[in-house]
Formats: C-alpha cells, structure tokens, sequence
C-alpha cells in the first residue's frame, strides 16, 4: 500500500543522507567469485515510526481512518532513513564483504570457505537487529549475480539481460518526455557505451526548451544506435586498485570522451556533451 503523502513531503524537513553511487558499489566487487544476495521482507514496515509522528502519517478508507506504527511507502525520508539504518547494522562489513542498497543486501567472497564464513556473519547480525528476509526473494551461493540491474561474476560486470529486453522492445520517443524517459534508462547503463553523449545529442536536442520536436533519420539512427550498442554491451572489468590504470581521451566541438582501461582491460567508458557557449568557435582578436 502507498499513500499519497505529497502534502506531509512538501513540509518534511528533508534528511540529506547521502545515496551511495551505483558505479562505486560495483568497483568493491573485484576478485570476487561467490555472491548470496538477500532481500528484506517489507523493509520499510520493518522500522517503527516515532510515538509523536504516527498521527502525521494518517489517512481514510471508505473503512475508516487509520495510522501507520511502522514506516509507510512514499514518505520524503524512508530511502534515506533506512539505508541509514542499514548502513548502521553492517558498518564492520561494508567495503569488506558487503553492500548495501536500500532494502538489498549483496555478500561477496573470494572462495567458498571464505563466503560461508561471511554468510554466517550477515545473517546473525540480521537475527540480532530483529530485521527480517524474504526467503523467496534471496539467493545463495552463486557464480554470478543479478544486481541493481546488472549481472556480477567473476568475470566482471554486464548489463542485466532482462535489462536490455526492455531496452530493445522500447518504442521510438513520440515526444520530449518519451526521449528524456528513453535516455533515462539508456543513460543508467552508459559506462558500457563508448561515445554514449555523441550518439544521443541529436535526440537531447529535442528535448531543450523551446526545441522544435522534429523526429529526423539522425535522431532514428542515435536511437537505433544506442539501443543495439546496449544490447550487445560489453563485459567490463572490474577495478583493481592496487594495479596502474590508462585513460584514453578525446575531444572535439561538440564533446568530450574517453575510456578508462586496466590490464588492457576496458573498466568504464564516460563522455559528454559541451554546452552551447563552450562549444561555440571563439572570435579570433
């Protein structure tokens, strides 16, 4: 159940605990061959709300008038409550054998022996906190994982199948919002694209104020593009900090790309656009 609380958001002082990196959670996972991963039942409803504040998330059904005693879904705060509150429970363990998002919890492991060491670990401090997993929802002992719409293995890290499924199947952009929703999700995965901000700057285009919405060839072959591109995405590796990197750049008028490697290895691949006022040629003196 979510409760439409835009008017209790507009008025809640905001707590600006800090959402990890998506990027930053992947690079601890190098070396490691053995993932679980839990899911917690109902994570929100497993945090009680405050005695003074159960009135403040009140609302009406056609069957009366009820309060909620534990966090409800759409409050301000609950992303950032708890993963707060998580971040709390496995302080010792986190960038050591696991992490943490939100209600999702990833152990890693170099070997066997080792994994069932950090399973054990991770569960008793679970029973101990009175936080509860949804055992449907959780899987042990594997080679590779599906995780915040990637799959982890020891080989690196790929975008999640399911992922560009989804991708694939997506409709040409029949307006700006379609094409900020399109690059929205092409844009979670573009670490994977080389030259991902040049390829989609004639759609981005479209979507600036005052922009006329003219659906050309160039902006149905950028779509075509990114959408084949994230289909058959590499695998990256993963970084080792302990090993030298190499960073490959370029430049041009209209953007900024390059590509960071290790081992010979790609790692991550990053681009983007110049703004109008930088890209414009210079008058000479």
């Amino acid at each position: 159940m979510c409760i439409d609380y835009r008017q209790l958001n507009r008025v809640t002082v905001k707590n600006k605990y800090p959402l990890p990196r998506i990027d930053d959670l992947f690079d601890q996972l190098q070396g490691a061959s053995h993932f679980s991963k839990i899911d917690l039942r109902s994570g929100y409803h497993q945090v009680k709300v405050s005695e003074c504040d159960i009135p403040k998330t009140a609302f009406r059904t056609r069957y009366g008038h009820y309060e909620f005693v534990v966090m409800s879904f759409g409050l301000t705060n609950a992303p950032a409550i708890f993963i707060d509150l998580m971040n709390r429970v496995f302080k010792p363990y986190l960038d050591s054998f696991v992490v943490v998002f939100i209600d999702d919890i990833l152990i890693y492991s170099h070997s066997e022996e080792e994994h069932m060491g950090h399973l054990r670990v991770v569960l008793q401090r679970l029973r101990e906190e009175k936080l509860y997993a949804k055992y449907e929802k959780c899987e042990f002992w594997l080679k590779e994982v599906a995780f915040l719409g990637h799959v982890v293995s020891g080989d690196g890290i790929k975008v999640d199948p399911k992922k560009t499924d989804v991708i694939r199947n997506c409709p040409r952009p029949l307006t700006p919002s379609d094409i900020r929703s399109f690059l929205g999700l092409a844009g979670y995965y573009r670490r994977f694209v080389n030259g991902f901000s040049s390829i989609a700057s004639s759609m981005t285009k479209l979507t600036q104020k005052k922009a006329k919405f003219e659906w050309t060839d160039e902006c149905e072959r950028s779509f075509q593009t990114l959408k084949d591109k994230l289909v058959s995405a590499p695998i990256l590796s993963l970084p080792d900090g302990l090993e030298g990197f190499v960073v490959y750049c370029d430049a041009s008028r209209v953007g900024l790309g390059c590509v960071l490697m290790q081992n010979g290895k790609v790692i991550a691949y990053a681009s983007r656009q110049l703004k109008v006022h930088v890209s414009r040629p210079k008058p000479r003196a």
